[in-house]
């Protein structure tokens, strides 16, 4: 799989009458061990999210509740538009893409899951300095 663009990973969707179970796990869906987990959820209508670059980190974006867009912008200013609304398919965004996320449904909840901690440093939060 090419690792150096954004791109939906299908993950297994086990189906059972009782309820259906999806899974991950590094390496067989994801390309990176994960470092850091975190989840955005209650977004008031029209509200955006993100809306900057990592230099070093990949993410994966999973919709666990509801759905919605995750904007890339790629290096050469032209943008894709994903649309996560299943729980069993999830977005790759490789270091150096820069993202937002609008068009949050009522409940939606988005699982982020990085390859490391926390670092201010690692983000570039100005389009105009990403672009360049």
């Amino acid at each position: 799989m090419n690792y150096t663009v954004p791109k939906i990973i299908e993950l297994p969707k086990i189906q059972d009458p009782r309820g259906n179970l999806t899974f991950l796990q590094h390496p067989d869906h994801l390309p990176f061990d994960i470092k850091r987990v975190f989840w955005i959820y209650d977004v008031p209508g029209g509200e955006k999210r993100g809306g900057h670059a990592y230099k070093t980190q990949h993410e994966v974006i999973i919709s666990l509740s509801g759905s919605f867009d995750v904007v890339v912008t790629l290096p050469d200013a032209t943008t894709q538009r994903f649309t996560l609304n299943r729980s069993y398919f999830a977005l790759y965004i490789p270091p150096m893409h820069w993202r937002h996320i609008e068009n949050f449904s009522t409940n939606s909840v988005s699982l982020h899951l990085c390859t490391g901690a926390f670092d201010e440093n690692d983000y570039m939060r100005i389009l105009t300095d990403y672009l360049k």
